[in-house]
């Protein structure tokens, strides 16, 4: 199903790392849903066929020589999408979590006047549920989340996002690639530059190849991390989303 939108010249990023498995069939899905958008994989550091297999699926593929993390992959992309004038741009990860008949909302969310549009797992829609440390940290996280940026935000580690003219800007200057810095203090660069931020209910898939990218070990210090990322991000310099320098 396609759900047409007003926002034009939409780039769809898709970072991927070692996603041979998957990324043919989530190139197909989002040529099904979103008929006529391109397509850009940031194949970031494979080992595999990845970057292969995206060529032959139709996509745009840039390269990175090593391994920087979702944070590092969205950056090139957010670059690209600056160097050639893009209006919105859409991540949707490699993994098939993320269902490209989802992608109209958030357009629409832009078309609504959001310069971030945020999809949210937690927000009424499906089934998704955290466990462990990342369901309290998520918990805390979407109250100070929620105060920070004067809106109710419940799922501030998606990755499921879109953005517009003035966060591309933005993100493409210094997109944060530390662990968990590109959901929390990217979202902690949006809120201080006063982007407005809105995200809607999406419904997330389980991987359809692949690893998770979070090892156990990782998600017994989520909550620590998160705390220590959203520190650091309060603490850096206000950045501003209507500069041009994209780096």
């Amino acid at each position: 199903m396609t759900t047409p939108v007003r926002t034009r010249r939409v780039l769809i990023v898709i970072p991927a790392f070692n996603e041979q498995d998957s990324v043919s069939s989530v190139l197909a899905q989002i040529k099904r849903s979103l008929p006529g958008m391109d397509m850009l994989v940031v194949d970031d550091g494979s080992l595999d066929r990845t970057a292969e297999l995206a060529r032959e699926a139709g996509a745009r593929v840039v390269r990175l020589s090593v391994n920087l993390g979702v944070g590092g992959a969205m950056r090139t992309g957010f670059r690209y999408a600056v160097s050639r004038g893009y209006d919105a741009v859409v991540q949707v990860d490699a993994d098939g979590q993320h269902d490209p008949a989802e992608v109209g909302a958030l357009l629409r969310l832009l078309d609504e006047g959001a310069d971030l549009a945020i999809g949210s797992r937690f927000a009424g829609k499906g089934s998704y549920r955290a466990v462990g440390p990342r369901r309290y940290a998520m918990a805390v996280l979407s109250l100070v989340f929620s105060k920070l940026a004067g809106t109710k935000l419940s799922d501030v580690t998606s990755g499921f996002k879109a953005m517009g003219p003035r966060a591309i800007r933005l993100f493409a200057a210094g997109y944060p690639a530390e662990y968990l810095g590109d959901t929390i203090e990217a979202l902690v660069l949006a809120i201080r530059a006063k982007l407005a931020i809105a995200e809607t209910p999406v419904l997330m898939r389980e991987r359809a190849g692949g690893a998770p990218s979070h090892s156990p070990v990782k998600s017994a210090v989520y909550l620590g991390r998160a705390g220590l990322a959203l520190l650091l991000a309060l603490v850096r310099r206000r950045p501003s989303a209507d500069s041009s320098d994209a780096g």
